[in-house]
């Protein structure tokens, strides 16, 4: 599960790091995203756009913010988005509630020697009450790596740098994209 997620990064750092071209886009270091809120993500051709986090179903109480990789090819709600329309979710570390007896200690979870790193996403447009359109995106999770298991079962796939732009290509047949979809093999910082 990845519930919440940092972006404490520049617009510079962002576009060094993404080899970003001209942005128009505004970007504000942000300590704590949460679901619904509006961020930068990486789509093919390195564009930055600013989506919000969580699709919404008829069926679903709440916004969806994770989508299983393990079934990410079969699940109505998500297969034709990562079939189509998968983005980068830029990120300096994610948040994960570890439970210590009773209480939830707060983690917040980076990666070692990549300050900023990339979570697989996938996008959905809507239609809100007025018939206006608006995109969507959810971020794809894993089972933990070892490190992650003390604190929860589930992780945010972290993509390598060098499969992020096999990961974008639309062109890609979605089942080795699909292959991408693991715990990451990199050490994680644990605050």
């Amino acid at each position: 599960m990845c519930g919440r997620y940092a972006l404490e990064a520049t617009k510079r750092e962002l576009w060094e790091r993404y080899l970003l071209g001209e942005m128009e886009e505004a970007v504000e270091a942000r300590p704590e995203i949460f679901p619904t809120n509006s961020t930068p993500l990486i789509l093919p051709g390195n564009e930055l756009v600013h989506h919000r986090w969580g699709f919404v179903e008829p069926f679903a109480k709440r916004p969806l913010i994770n989508a299983r990789a393990e079934t990410i090819l079969e699940k109505p709600t998500f297969s034709h988005s990562f079939r189509t329309a998968r983005c980068l979710v830029p990120a300096t570390a994610f948040f994960e509630w570890e439970k210590i007896g009773e209480e939830k200690l707060k983690r917040k979870i980076a990666v070692a020697n990549l300050p900023i790193f990339s979570m697989a996403g996938i996008l959905k447009t809507y239609q809100d009450e007025k018939g206006t359109a608006y995109t969507a995106f959810a971020i794809i999770t894993t089972d933990a790596n070892d490190q992650m298991r003390v604190i929860h079962d589930r992780m945010p796939v972290i993509l390598e740098p060098e499969d992020e732009a096999i990961y974008l290509d639309k062109k890609v047949d979605p089942k080795l994209v699909s292959k991408l979809l693991k715990p990451t093999s990199r050490q994680l910082l644990i605050q």
